[in-house]
Formats: C-alpha cells, sequence, structure tokens
C-alpha cells in the first residue's frame, strides 16, 4: 500500500513539473489557464461589455447600485488622444501587461498572473462628453479574483492620475 500511495506522489510530483516546464517553455506564456480571448469585447454604442454574474469582474458602467461590479470611472482633464496616452503609459508600466489594441479613443490590454498564467482582459474607453475614462477589468476563466481586478484599476486610476493633476 506504501507503493502505491509513494508511486501516486511521484506521478503527481512529476505532472506538475512537467506542466511548470512546459508554460515555462511557452513563447508566448500560454497555459491552459490563459482560456481564449473573448469576441465581444470593445466598444458598443458607446459602452463596455457588461460584467457576467461572476464576481470577478469590475465596470465604470455597471449601476452604482451593484457594488461587487460597480467602480467609478478615472476623471481625466485632456483630450482622447492624451487620455489614451496615460492609459497605455500608465499599463506599459505594470508587470505582465501587454496591450493587446490600441485606437484614438479605446485600449484592451491582457494581464497575466505570475504563476498559472491566468488571463484578465481590461479595457478604456474616453467618453470625450463627461471627461471621463470608463474601464473594465474581468478575468477570463474561474468564478473568484479575491479583489485581483480592482486593485488593479486603483493602481491605473492613481498611475493615470498623478500626470494629468500634476499637469
Amino acid at each position: 500500500m506504501a507503493k502505491r500511495i509513494a508511486a501516486a506522489v511521484a506521478l503527481i510530483v512529476a505532472c506538475a513539473a512537467a506542466a511548470l516546464a512546459l508554460h515555462l517553455a511557452s513563447s508566448r506564456g500560454d497555459t491552459v489557464f490563459s482560456g481564449t480571448r473573448p469576441e465581444y469585447l470593445g466598444v458598443k454604442d458607446g459602452r463596455l461589455a457588461r460584467c457576467k454574474r461572476t464576481p470577478n469582474c469590475v465596470s465604470s458602467q455597471t449601476d452604482a447600485s451593484d457594488a461587487e461590479h460597480y467602480i467609478a470611472p478615472i476623471a481625466f482633464k485632456g483630450s482622447a488622444t492624451q487620455a489614451m496616452a496615460a492609459v497605455r503609459k500608465a499599463v506599459e508600466t505594470m508587470e505582465r501587461a501587454t496591450v493587446v489594441r490600441s485606437e484614438a479613443d479605446y485600449l484592451y490590454a491582457e494581464f497575466r498572473s505570475r504563476l498559472l498564467g491566468f488571463v484578465d482582459d481590461v479595457e478604456f474607453v474616453h467618453d470625450a462628453a463627461t471627461g471621463l475614462i470608463h474601464v473594465r477589468s474581468a478575468s477570463r476563466l474561474g468564478r473568484r479574483d479575491f479583489g485581483v481586478n480592482r486593485q488593479r484599476v486603483e493602481a491605473l486610476r492613481a498611475a493615470i492620475a498623478a500626470p494629468n493633476e500634476a499637469g
């Protein structure tokens, strides 16, 4: 019986080591935890995609009464070009972030977790009429994110606001 348990433990360790090696060897960093890039992202009628019911998404375009998903938009004084340049600069300073799409008033980036390569999709759109940058940050997989998306948006808010307040 002890030999079978030892063999099972050795097999689990070997599989974990192989999975980690495969993850580290992947040139793009894709893992089974990366998920597939959603096709519904982008701006439609001035709005970003809605959050799913799971608690692993925050959006400034969600109703403010939805405390689980709502996060305040980012105030910005300046043009869409200036806003998106500030967003891009803030995103590029963060670890494991990749800008996927950048347009005049929209930016889409992917953020990967350090160990297993989980991917979060983060979008920004500048609303020139209100001087706000709307944001949506959502995990591709899983149900919970332990507040990671909210913390990321607040860190980005601080990075975007600092130079905007000084200028």
